[in-house]
């Protein structure tokens, strides 16, 4: 029973996660509008930069802050980074025309960075931890009610925008982050498994293959992002889509995201993950490749961005896990190395698209030319996956036997 609580508690924590996280992102027309915030595109892009310069650094000390403080401790210090950034952008909401404002809003995606940077590694180690025999669908499915979060942030900001107050989002979010503190503080929430011990011991050292890990995870960071952070500009922009379609064509983004990854989790016995994982790269090119054509219907916009999203869905989750399984020296580290090198992909999509369309470029043309990225990471999924294959016929074998 107090098992089950403690899934319940990580499993809510990550819609959790995905709501604050996207809620920036969601908002964009609320920064970008001369009626609110009023931020060109280089200034909304940089206000993401602070996000990516501490989520990288949260998960990097991670490991060694788990092993003085404990996993439990760490987890819920990202819940307070999560809940300060959330308060920060409420109050940013009283503090428009000053000249404070922008400084508050980098306070608070630096915040969301930190918590981001701490929480997501946790969760991805708790179901890890809690499902060993299921490991590859538990952080599916853990990283799908991630998705389930990120989907639900453009539909709440579309609701709290008709009703006037857009900042009842990030309000909604601190408290159900508040709840979810009380609750988890009177859980153990405490796993230790034979790879932390080796973790412990050996965690300091980066074996050649997890570069290979964490290049593919930078590579995967810039295809989401462009997709999760400017899809909303680029409908506006280049379709000349209303706010409301713009957020939709985020929440289809979302959503698919999250329906693939619980699609991919169902499908496994019958479909190796090795398999999905080689061909979703190709779906998420082909999707860019779209979005870079000509002006086309809104609606074009908004089906090109779920493939996008059924293209991203289950890289990122499979990619963690993939090398939990292998590098088994790093333990939680492994998590968190490549949640840094996944929001280093974030902050480079995030922050360098604002000055090159500020410059003239149009987002099509970004997006037509993040199509390379997408088939780099193509390129790299086998040799990702190089190590898991043979594991799995290795294990189809014994069973044979």
């Amino acid at each position: 029973m107090a098992q089950r609580r403690e899934i319940g508690s990580v499993y809510a924590a990550a819609v959790a996660q995905g709501v604050a996280l996207v809620t920036f992102p969601a908002a964009s027309a609320i920064f970008t509008s001369p009626r609110y915030f009023g931020l060109s595109s280089t200034a909304y892009g940089a206000m993401f930069l602070p996000q990516a310069v501490m989520a990288v650094a949260a998960p990097l000390t991670g490991a060694w802050l788990g092993r003085r403080l404990g996993i439990k401790r760490l987890y819920l210090l990202g819940l307070v980074a999560d809940l300060t950034a959330m308060g920060l952008l409420v109050a940013s909401q009283f503090m428009r025309g000053t000249e404070l404002v922008y400084g508050l809003l980098l306070l608070a995606t630096g915040s969301l960075g930190i918590g981001f940077g701490l929480t997501v590694p946790a969760l991805n180690t708790y179901a890890n931890a809690f499902f060993p025999n299921r490991a590859d669908s538990a952080v599916l499915i853990l990283n799908a009610l991630l998705g389930a979060g990120t989907a639900l942030a453009p539909v709440f900001v579309t609701l709290f925008v008709k009703l006037g107050i857009w900042w009842g989002l990030p309000l909604l979010v601190a408290a159900l982050l508040l709840g979810l503190l009380a609750f988890s503080l009177s859980l153990p929430l405490q796993v230790v498994t034979d790879r932390e011990r080796q973790g412990q011991a050996h965690g300091a050292v980066r074996p050649p293959r997890f570069w290979i890990y964490g290049g593919f995870v930078f590579l995967y960071g810039i295809v989401e992002t462009m997709n999760g952070n400017w899809i909303t500009l680029y409908m506006r922009e280049s379709l000349r889509a209303t706010i409301a379609l713009a957020s939709l064509a985020l929440t289809v983004f979302w959503a698919t995201v999250t329906g693939g990854r619980l699609l991919f989790a169902a499908v496994e016995r019958w479909v190796p993950e090795t398999r999905i994982y080689q061909i979703l790269p190709f779906v998420a090119a082909a999707a860019l490749v779209i979005l870079a054509s000509p002006a086309g219907p809104p609606w074009l916009g908004v089906l090109a961005v779920g493939m996008a999203g059924l293209g991203c869905s289950a890289l990122l989750p499979l990619t963690i896990s993939f090398g939990q399984k292998e590098l088994t020296t790093m333990a939680m580290s492994v998590t968190g190395g490549l949640i840094a090198f996944y929001q280093l992909g974030y902050g480079v999509a995030a922050f360098g698209v604002g000055p090159l369309h500020d410059a003239g470029l149009r987002l099509r043309v970004i997006f037509g030319a993040t199509t390379v990225v997408a088939l780099a990471m193509a390129a790299l999924a086998p040799l990702v996956v190089r190590r898991a294959t043979r594991t799995r016929r290795s294990q189809l074998s014994l069973d044979q036997r």
